[in-house]
């Protein structure tokens, strides 16, 4: 096998300085959510039908959409502590301390509620978990597999996890903190993480804490942010990570002396043996004044781990495709926003990115026009640049619509990633009279980004298109519009399944039932006809109803999430997105559920 090597030198001053400064952290999560998504809209009363012209008389002109649309903002081991931890500290460890407690009390952080977002900042309430027990809402978040199926699912977990939420009564605030980020990292939400690992004061972390910080920082590719965290979590771990630190946070402020000495000690002692080793080597020896060179082979490596990823992403050592197939698509993620990549090293992860819910359509059309000026493209991604740009600035409807067509791919079964950075050009485009085909892809696009206002004007043509598309622009706008814009009724959905793929089906009768557009006798009759049952309970559903019950949105997401453990839409079951949307729409959060249910329509 032909080996893959990196090569290194020394002294790398400007590579050790980017190492010291730690990565900013965004100071508030950007919005996944365009101005006005959620907003009472201006449409029909519930029931209400669109008006069909007298027999014989021509359709009325399709009328194009408001010149400016609404536009988007900017935009995943615990050990106990000792009892005698005071007795082992160092006399500089116990300065340390106590020059925390020197703050004033008004200057700490208080762990009774902790999260960067407000209700006034697209936040839930701070009961959004209710009287849940902590420890029973933290096995919940440890078990979830994430990713997980829907990307708005995705989206608005997030959106709980990181809201200022009461700290619930049985558990420590710290350890709370700890499993909501444990869950963003494994969601791919790495800088999510890393905001709120950061809202709690180091001298309130817990051995909890202090294992998901270190993978916090590996994820975020900032191994310089383990440092304020070093002394602190040595008192209480003995994972390796954290005892290397010992000779990378000298390295970083310039003591190559005390580092050296670190390196060698770890070294006799096996902390950390063949690439874990290297690699920390090489971050030592892009210290100031340093004086190794490291090699770096990838070779004999079988699976690729948070240690290896944060390390080698941090100094810009390039890592074996193959080794991102022993992980999640998570950490592909992670790898979307590493500062040292360029933007074309970066082009896989942004894509997944995308697709999970982490970057917004906004942040990935930001992305490809990154990637634009970082030169030396393959020639596809250019060609995607290209299109791209014409989508949102051609000169006219056809050309935008054909580079459009160009991202998607194939127009039977639109590729998802174009579908999410088309989104912003397709509400920008008049409704005209295009294919039924084209118009449902357009609308598949918005409903990515929650243009559901923009998407709802198309069912001016949703009411006369036939063909190929037509009966995929129904449902779509069945399920996703802000009230109903199309004919919703049992003769409409069982039209619907003569021709459409039998999964498809169940998940339309599950997803106008749980919106409560179809009255429940005919959803349970429809569901029954079409080979599922609505009424069929188990305990995860009856959780998520009763949460719905009292409430409470932050359970009602997490439980949604937990419903949602596959990475395929064709094997989620059908009464699981009936539950899903139903809980949502009865705690207020009915334009996720109809972005959800949108979400099936696209991707089965």
């Amino acid at each position: 096998m032909q080996q893959r090597r990196v090569n290194a030198k020394g002294a790398l001053g400007t590579l050790a300085l980017a190492l010291a400064l730690p990565v900013v952290a965004q100071e508030t999560p950007e919005s996944l959510l365009p101005p006005g998504f959620g907003d009472a809209p201006e449409a029909p009363q519930p029931g209400a039908q669109p008006p069909r012209p007298a027999p014989g008389t021509p359709a009325p002109p399709v009328g194009p959409a408001p010149a400016t649309p609404i536009l988007p903002p900017s935009f995943a081991v615990t050990e106990e502590a000792g009892d005698n931890a005071a007795e082992a500290m160092s006399e500089e460890e116990l300065a340390a301390e106590k020059q925390k407690y020197d703050l004033p009390e008004n200057a700490r952080r208080s762990l009774d509620r902790i999260g960067p977002l407000t209700p006034e900042r697209q936040g839930m309430a701070p009961n959004a978990f209710g009287a849940q027990s902590g420890r029973f809402l933290a096995t919940l978040m440890k078990e979830t597999r994430a990713p997980i199926t829907s990307r708005w699912a995705s989206i608005l977990l997030r959106r709980a996890l990181l809201s200022a939420t009461d700290t619930p009564r049985d558990i420590d605030g710290a350890d709370w903190v700890a499993e909501r980020a444990w869950l963003l990292l494994r969601m791919g939400e790495a800088d999510s993480a890393r905001l709120l690992v950061q809202s709690v004061d180091s001298d309130r972390f817990t051995p909890r804490l202090y294992a998901i910080a270190m993978q916090t920082y590996l994820a975020t590719a900032d191994p310089a942010g383990l440092c304020p965290l070093s002394a602190g979590a040595l008192r209480f771990s003995k994972e390796p990570g954290w005892d290397m630190t010992r000779a990378i946070c000298p390295a970083l402020s310039g003591d190559q002396g005390l580092a050296s000495g670190a390196l060698n000690q770890a070294q006799r002692r096996g902390v950390v043996r063949g690439i874990d080793y290297r690699l920390a080597e090489k971050v030592v020896g892009t210290g100031f004044n340093a004086r190794r060179s490291v090699k770096i082979e990838w070779d004999a490596v079988d699976r690729l781990t948070a240690w290896r990823f944060g390390l080698a992403t941090a100094l810009n050592v390039e890592i074996p495709d193959d080794l991102y197939a022993t992980v999640g698509p998570h950490v592909r993620a992670w790898e979307a926003r590493a500062p040292a990549l360029s933007a074309v090293r970066r082009l896989p992860g942004a894509e997944v990115a995308a697709r999970l819910g982490v970057f917004s359509s906004r942040a990935l059309v930001g992305f490809y026009g990154q990637l634009q000026s970082d030169g030396d493209l393959p020639a596809n991604a250019a060609d995607r640049v290209d299109a791209l740009r014409t989508a949102y600035a051609g000169t006219g409807t056809d050309e935008r619509l054909q580079a459009m067509r160009t991202l998607w791919q194939n127009e039977a079964r639109p590729d998802f990633v174009g579908l999410i950075a088309t989104a912003r050009a397709a509400a920008a485009l008049p409704v005209s009279q295009l294919s039924a085909r084209d118009a449902a892809n357009l609308v598949a696009a918005m409903f990515t980004a929650g243009y559901d206002r923009s998407a709802a004007q198309w069912s001016r043509l949703a009411a006369q298109a036939d063909g190929d598309g037509a009966a995929d622009l129904w449902a779509l706008l069945a399920v996703g519009a802000p009230s109903p814009v199309v004919e919703i009724g049992s003769g409409r959905v069982s039209s619907f399944a003569r021709d459409a793929d039998p999964r498809k089906t169940q998940m339309l009768i599950a997803a106008l039932a749980g919106l409560s557009r179809i009255d429940a006798q005919d959803g349970a009759s429809l569901a029954q006809d079409h080979g599922f049952n609505l009424g069929a309970a188990s305990r995860w559903s009856r959780a998520i109803d009763a949460a719905a019950g009292r409430g409470e949105k932050g359970s009602v997401a997490l439980l949604a999430a937990v419903g949602m453990q596959t990475a395929h839409w064709n094997r989620l079951p059908a009464f699981h997105l009936y539950h899903i949307v139903a809980a949502l729409h009865r705690v207020g959060l009915d334009p996720e559920a109809r972005m959800i249910a949108a979400e099936a329509m696209t991707r089965l």
